[in-house]
């Protein structure tokens, strides 16, 4: 392997483990901010309306985010570093279908197996109207139609 083409590839290397770093720390910090709402203002029975919210929030926001990054060009150098890092990094970490399957499966073991339901189709059904709502309020900012 010639030296431009080692030093390329050592580039490539360099790129892709900056990369998962910002997925790593924007993971860590979408994920501390959910504990912590969760943990002050999560209810203990009935409908889990922070992880509801916190994935609707979310799917709202990811959708803006790809949508305005889409709007700028390819995903390449820092489009793609902000997708990565905020995008399945931070809002990677902030929404969660973990606990929201443990509150389906909390929801049905209570004995509310309806509620249980309505939550799983309800967070499924609004989380994708809120991406869809996010990727069209970044087309509308930036004069595109779809």
């Amino acid at each position: 392997m010639s030296a431009p083409a080692r030093q390329a590839a050592a580039m490539s290397r360099r790129e892709h483990l900056g990369l998962v770093g910002l997925v790593l720390v924007g993971g860590a910090v979408g994920t501390s901010v959910r504990a912590a709402l969760e943990h002050a203002l999560a209810p203990a029975t009935g409908w889990p309306w922070v992880t509801f919210a916190i994935n609707v929030v979310g799917s709202f926001a990811l959708g803006l985010l790809l949508g305005a990054l889409a709007g700028r060009g390819a995903d390449v150098g820092a489009r793609r570093a902000v997708r990565l890092g905020v995008g399945t990094g931070v809002l990677g970490g902030f929404t969660t279908y973990s606990t929201f399957t443990v509150e389906v499966h909390r929801l049905v073991d209570e004995g509310t197996a309806g509620l249980g339901l309505a939550y799983a189709v309800g967070s499924v059904l609004v989380g994708l109207g809120a991406a869809v709502a996010g990727l069209a309020l970044a087309d509308r900012i930036h004069g595109r139609a779809r």
